[in-house]
């Protein structure tokens, strides 16, 4: 009896220690989430000046830890001739060189806090969607919870709760064709994650049955799995679901062919987001508009045109370069996302003092570059048409100025006639300046993340933006 109490006890042991040390896990993830989230509520009505002091604040705690405690920017600000108090304001970053890729793959390590234990830091990649696959450091749990902190704050605005249903779109592979099963419950039962690999004629019915049975209040997706469900309910006149207030659509580029075609289908708001995986810039849409509120409490932004100067007003397009103002275990300073975004006209109608974007064009790799070196965003090749109607699917692939190469997937009923008027239509949106060759395939593959890719850019197109000349240049001027 003895020994059968003591193997009681020790198995209770055993779990309560377990449950603890999940606990202890779990602590300051939370607190780090509540805290983000509790400053935000109130940060969010504060004025433009406010904000600006609240962020200046927030960047020279940053820039006087890089200096004290990360090796790499230790060296930066030496060979700059700099000391964290010569920046003065957001806009003295410019004294600072621009961090490429390139630059953080080859000094990574020394990118990492030497105040913070090895425990703290969480390794990351992120998709390669540039052709350039990042590693980089996450503070371990704190990073995560912060980004949640942001995220559920700009859900907010579409009525977004923690308790709401939610189906899940975003590039998973759930279930096999042996049980017919694509999705499976998470979050205790609160989230539908759905399978985006199994998504074909003959089983879609099944995904709508099963998603108008879950009753889902929103749809989070990636833009492109989003659209090939609402181009199927579209094209046999399905009824949206009743239940579904938004679709939350983000990691991709949103097309405004993509965002027509699901708020049509699905007959609700279609609310987007802008973001990377390194965690250097959080934009999300207003709930009074499309454009985009930057949080100048996640990272300050820059615009940067092709002449490497800061772009002047709002309408005008540049590369967005981004500096992170919450992740200390690995600082990033003047990052160049290699994306690109059009500058917004403030202030807003709903009364938030955030610096707004236009709208966001995308990566760099999502232009076409045409014989006289033009840059064509993908945002302005409508593909929700008439035109398209018989295709399946399609990518542009470049890999000279002014040429591109059309894949597409041809529907049954896809004829010649397609042919002639797709090619005269993007004849007409390229004005002349790029030739198009049509291949047809059998399949056009995900990356390995599961989003689609509509255009594979293999020019180096970081030369149409900043050069190294310009580089050096704007460093030695300061």
């Amino acid at each position: 009896m003895s020994v059968r109490m003591s193997y009681q006890r020790l198995k209770a042991l055993r779990l309560d220690n377990s449950v603890t040390m999940r606990a202890l896990h779990i602590l300051p993830a939370y607190s780090a989430y509540q805290k983000t989230y509790s400053l935000l509520q109130r940060s969010q009505r504060w004025s433009r000046e406010e904000l600006a002091a609240y962020q200046m604040q927030a960047l020279s705690r940053l820039l006087d830890h890089a200096y004290e405690n990360v090796p790499y920017y230790r060296r930066v600000f030496r060979d700059q001739g700099l000391v964290p108090g010569d920046v003065q304001t957001p806009g003295d970053l410019n004294r600072l060189p621009f961090l490429t890729r390139d630059d953080l793959q080859k000094n990574l390590p020394d990118l990492k806090a030497r105040n913070y234990p090895e425990s703290a830091f969480e390794y990351v990649t992120t998709g390669g969607s540039t052709g350039i696959p990042v590693g980089f450091y996450y503070e371990r749990g704190a990073s995560r919870a912060r980004e949640w902190a942001f995220m559920k704050t700009q859900w907010d605005r579409v009525g977004y709760r923690f308790t709401d249903r939610c189906v899940v779109l975003r590039g998973y592979v759930v279930g096999s064709q042996k049980t017919g099963t694509y999705w499976k419950r998470a979050l205790l039962g609160r989230w539908l994650i759905m399978s985006s690999h199994h998504m074909t004629e003959e089983t879609m019915p099944a995904y709508i049955d099963r998603i108008r049975r879950f009753k889902p209040r929103f749809i989070q997706a990636y833009p492109s799995i989003a659209a090939i469900l609402a181009r199927y309910m579209e094209e046999h006149d399905i009824e949206p679901f009743p239940t579904v207030k938004a679709v939350l659509c983000g990691s991709e580029n949103l097309y405004p062919w993509q965002r027509d075609l699901i708020r049509e289908a699905f007959g609700c708001r279609v609310f987007s987001w802008y973001g990377n995986s390194e965690q250097t810039v959080l934009a999300g849409e207003c709930e009074e508009s499309t454009r985009y509120h930057v949080f100048p409490e996640y990272g300050i932004v820059e615009l940067i045109g092709r002449d490497g100067r800061p772009v002047e007003g709002p309408g005008e397009t540049g590369e967005v370069v981004t500096t992170n103002l919450t992740n200390f275990v690995c600082p990033l300073i003047r990052y160049r996302t290699m994306d690109a975004a059009v500058l917004g006209n403030a202030p807003c109608s709903c009364g938030r003092a955030y610096p707004l974007l236009e709208k966001v064009e995308g990566r760099l790799q999502e232009f076409i570059v045409t014989k006289d070196r033009r840059l064509i965003p993908m945002t302005a090749v409508n593909m929700h048409s008439g035109v398209f109607d018989n295709v399946a699917q399609f990518q542009f692939y470049q890999k000279r100025e002014g040429e591109v190469l059309l894949r597409i997937v041809k529907r049954p009923r896809y004829t010649e006639e397609d042919t002639a008027w797709i090619l005269r239509e993007l004849g007409e949106k390229f004005e002349g300046d790029v030739d198009v060759t049509i291949r047809f395939v059998a399949k056009i593959p995900r990356t390995r993340l599961g989003k689609y890719q509509f255009l594979i850019q293999d020019l180096p197109l970081d030369r149409w933006g900043i050069s190294e000349d310009e580089k050096e240049w704007r460093t030695e001027s300061g």
